[in-house]
């Protein structure tokens, strides 16, 4: 019976195995880089940024099973003879959540009279999205290089750099730095 309730999307989306597989993809690898936010105790750690990564994927997998619709129910009325014309238009959801998104990391940003803090943590919640849509597409391949290079230069180039005059500035002791159990 609940199948039968989802079996109208499931025809024309991807099917419950490849949204597991979307899901999973996106919470082992966007969890890598919010373990890694969590370990240096920002204040968007590993589950701040999945639900942002859950969120965008959910998203993506929406628009492609939309995107799949719209071709079929395209297909239905031209075998009827209607003359139709089919305009799609896939990256109108995506450009909604790098908006949305961005927002949510301007939070995350904090300006004192010694700087501005919480970039790095406004852009991995951007790229929690961004590898969210990509698995949520079942663009798998793109997801995973992007997180593999986010893993890597979040901390092994960092450690590079912090051996040459290059080095990263820490956040100061203040209101928001300490540790935060999201």
């Amino acid at each position: 019976m609940i199948l039968s309730i989802f079996s109208n999307y499931l025809d024309t989306g991807p099917g419950i195995l490849d949204i597991l597989l979307r899901m999973t993809l996106t919470a082992v690898f966007v969890g890598i880089i919010g373990i890694e936010r969590q370990f240096k105790q920002k204040t968007a750690g590993v589950t701040t940024h999945l639900m942002v990564a859950f969120g965008a994927c959910g998203i993506a997998v929406l628009q492609d099973a939309l995107y799949l619709d719209a071709i079929e129910t395209a297909k239905v009325l031209l075998d009827q003879g209607y003359p139709i014309v089919v305009q799609i238009q896939r990256q109108r959801v995506i450009a909604q959540v790098v908006t949305g998104v961005g927002f949510l990391g301007a939070g995350t940003i904090l300006k004192t009279r010694n700087g501005i803090y919480g970039l790095t943590t406004a852009a991995t919640l951007w790229l929690a999205s961004m590898i969210g849509i990509c698995f949520g597409m079942g663009a798998y391949v793109i997801g995973i290089i992007i997180s593999v290079f986010s893993f890597i230069f979040l901390t092994v180039f960092r450690k590079v750099l912090s051996k040459t005059s290059l080095r990263h500035v820490d956040s100061p002791e203040i209101i928001g730095s300490n540790r935060v159990d999201d």
